[in-house]
C-alpha cells in the first residue's frame, strides 16, 4: 500500500524509470495533442463530491462524433485520482499510443480514498454503491463512451487491484477486461492475523477486529468460486515475488483457483517488491492487455 513510507520512498526512482521507459518507447513523430481533465461527480450515496480525472486521447476533441472504450484505473491506499498523472503513468500511455501498441481509449481515475472500493462494514461509506450506481453512469453520460461491457475495462494497483478484481468478478456483465498489479489479495485471513501489520492495512473497512464473515462476503476468491459468472471476462494480474505484504501468496492462490476452475487468465510473478519501481515496470503490460481487449484494438 503506497501510503506507507517504504512504498512511497522510491517515487523519485519511479519517475526516473518512467523516463527511461519513455525513452525506450519513444517514437520519432511529434506527440499528438491529448489532455487531462479533472472534475467531480456529486454523490447522493456518499453525501459529497468525489474527484476524478479523465485522460482523454488525441482524437477526443478533434472528432466530436467518435465514441471510445473506457478503462477505469483504481489507485492504491494513500494515493488519489491524480496519482497516475502526477507520477508519469500518462507519459507511458502517450508513448505506447504513439508506437501503435495501444489504441485510443479513455482512462478514468476516481478518488477511492481508503475505501478498498467496497461498502464498509459499518455502513458509513458505501463506495461500491456509489461507483456502480452513480459514478459509472455519470462518467459515461459526460464523456462519449461506447456502451457495453466489451468497451469497458477496469484496472488497479494494490488496494486498487483488489477493487478492480472484485468489481470485475462481481459485475462481469459490466466489464469485459480486468487487470491488477500487486493486488491486496489475502485468501484466508486467520483470526490471528487480525492484529498483524499487513491486515492492519485494511483499516476499519472490514471491521475492527477484522470480521471474517464480512471479509469472505467481499473476497474476490469467494466471487471466483461462484458458478460460471466469469465466462468471457479477460483477466490479467501480476505481483512481485518479494511483495512487502506477502500479496504474492494471494496472487498465486487466485491463479491456482482460476486454473482449477478452467477460467482463462494471464498471471505472472516477477522479481520486485510492493513499490512504484515495480508498478512502473509492469504498467505497460496491463495497458497493452486492455488495449488489445477492446474491439477496436490496433492490429499487431
Amino acid at each position: 500500500m503506497s501510503s506507507l513510507r517504504r512504498c512511497c520512498a522510491p517515487r523519485f526512482f519511479f519517475l526516473l524509470l518512467v523516463a527511461c521507459l519513455s525513452a525506450l518507447l519513444a517514437a520519432p513523430a511529434a506527440r499528438a495533442q491529448s489532455r487531462v481533465e479533472c472534475a467531480t461527480v456529486r454523490s447522493t450515496i456518499l453525501s459529497r463530491a468525489v474527484r476524478f480525472c479523465a485522460l482523454l486521447p488525441p482524437s477526443y476533441d478533434r472528432d466530436k462524433t467518435r465514441r471510445f472504450a473506457v478503462l477505469y484505473h483504481l489507485h492504491g491506499l494513500g494515493d488519489n485520482e491524480q496519482s497516475l498523472v502526477n507520477w508519469g503513468g500518462w507519459d507511458l500511455v502517450e508513448r505506447l499510443r504513439e508506437q501503435g501498441r495501444i489504441g485510443e481509449f479513455l482512462i478514468i481515475t476516481p478518488d477511492g480514498a481508503r475505501s478498498f472500493y467496497v461498502n464498509s462494514r459499518d455502513g458509513r461509506t458505501r463506495y461500491e454503491d456509489f461507483f456502480i450506481q452513480e459514478f459509472l453512469p455519470a462518467i459515461e453520460q459526460r464523456y462519449r463512451a461506447r456502451p457495453g461491457r466489451r468497451w469497458r475495462g477496469i484496472t488497479g494497483i494494490s488496494m486498487g487491484g483488489f477493487g478492480a478484481i472484485r468489481f470485475a468478478f462481481k459485475y462481469p456483465y459490466l466489464f469485459g477486461s480486468v487487470s491488477a498489479h500487486s493486488a491486496a489479495l489475502v485468501e484466508k485471513p486467520a483470526r490471528s492475523l487480525a492484529n498483524d501489520p499487513a491486515m492492519g492495512l485494511f483499516g476499519s473497512v472490514f471491521g475492527r477486529p477484522l470480521d471474517p464473515v464480512f471479509w469472505e462476503r467481499n473476497s474476490p476468491f469467494t466471487l471466483a468460486r461462484q458458478g460460471s459468472v466469469l465466462a468471457g471476462l479477460k483477466i490479467y494480474f501480476d505481483c512481485g515475488q518479494e511483495d512487502d505484504y506477502g500479496f504474492e501468496a494471494g496472487a498465486q492462490a487466485l491463479h491456482e483457483l482460476l486454473r482449477a476452475r478452467r477460467i482463462p487468465h494471464e498471471f505472472h510473478l516477477y522479481p520486485g517488491r510492493h513499490d512504484w519501481i515495480y508498478f512502473a515496470e509492469h504498467l505497460p503490460a496491463s495497458l497493452e492487455f486492455h488495449g488489445q481487449s477492446f474491439p477496436d484494438a490496433p492490429k499487431k
